[in-house]
């Protein structure tokens, strides 16, 4: 699903969905494309409290971790242009929501429970889905914030397949490539010389 927008203003693009979803790696890789800056909010916390997300969650528990994840993301919102990727939970907060839909340009990446389960079982990283069903976690966790994040302006479907597919989605939505652009294919290997055309 696509939806409408304005042409990108120049305010921050903030991704947000649930965890799996791709909002670090097609951060990365539509900051690329718009020459600007990426930030990993979740990096970024990390960096703030010179823990990981993972031991922050163990040892202080989640509310803590929304609060600094609220800080931080509000000290991110400078107006100026940059990707920031949040995580899974920062669009939940009633006031980094706010503060998201006020001062940037909000996309709501999302996927199919089960899409989002493949991605989150290579890595054993999600205080939330320790010991748990991811399937059923992430299905559980979208019944409850996706009406919350369907606030943002902008719903990009990520698909199974290349990430760049949906940054090609992202660039359509913001005005920055034509409304029927076809999504990048990856690159064929060149032909060899004499081959015929």
């Amino acid at each position: 699903m696509l939806q409408s927008h304005s042409p990108w203003d120049g305010r921050p693009i903030v991704l947000v969905g649930l965890m799996g979803v791709g909002k670090s790696t097609v951060g990365r890789r539509l900051a690329g494309r718009l020459r600007l800056p990426f930030v990993d909010a979740d990096h970024a916390i990390e960096e703030a409290a010179g823990m990981t997300v993972a031991e922050i969650f163990a040892q202080f528990g989640e509310p803590y971790f929304r609060d600094g994840e609220r800080r931080v993301i509000a000290r991110l919102m400078d107006g100026k242009p940059k990707v920031i990727a949040t995580g899974g939970g920062a669009f939940v907060n009633e006031h980094t929501r706010a503060l998201i839909l006020d001062q940037a340009t909000a996309i709501w990446l999302t996927a199919h429970p089960d899409v989002l389960a493949e991605r989150v079982g290579r890595r054993d990283t999600r205080p939330l889905l320790r010991g748990k069903n991811p399937r059923q976690v992430l299905a559980d966790l979208a019944r409850v914030r996706d009406p919350i994040y369907a606030e943002a302006p902008i719903h990009i479907v990520s698909q199974r397949g290349p990430h760049e597919a949906t940054v090609a989605a992202i660039m359509r939505a913001i005005g920055l490539a034509p409304p029927h652009a076809p999504d990048p294919q990856p690159e064929s290997s060149p032909k060899p010389s004499g081959a015929e055309q």
